[in-house]
């Protein structure tokens, strides 16, 4: 598993941290069961505070996306099922978005603007 961060973003590093995770789930990389690296691991690796990576994970957490077990790290959930079943469908709207012109920005606001 390969997490990746751009420093010169200004998207905060948890955020694109955890984004990282959440792609890899999207993507069928990274399925119910699979252990993320340790956070220390992670900030290592990356060069950055252990607590930012901690943050990453508390949110994918907070999503549902992954467990976090004292002794047994970080693992993708089996809540994140339905994210990697969506893929598709997403590759699909972006498809049919940028067919009609659309933004991925506009997308992204007809998206938020939409109730389920």
């Amino acid at each position: 598993m390969l997490i990746r961060i751009d420093a010169d973003s200004a998207r905060p590093l948890f955020e694109q941290v955890a984004a990282s995770v959440r792609t890899d789930i999207l993507t069928g990389r990274l399925v119910p069961g699979d252990r993320l690296p340790a956070a220390r691991e992670v900030a290592e690796a990356l060069e950055i505070n252990l607590h930012t990576v901690l943050r990453a994970y508390q949110q994918l957490r907070d999503e549902g996306l992954i467990d976090l077990r004292r002794g047994r790290g970080a693992v993708v959930s089996a809540s994140a099922t339905p994210l990697a079943e969506l893929s598709h469908d997403i590759s699909a709207l972006v498809t049919r978005a940028a067919s009609l012109g659309l933004s991925a920005s506009t997308l992204a606001a007809l998206i938020k603007e939409t109730d389920a």
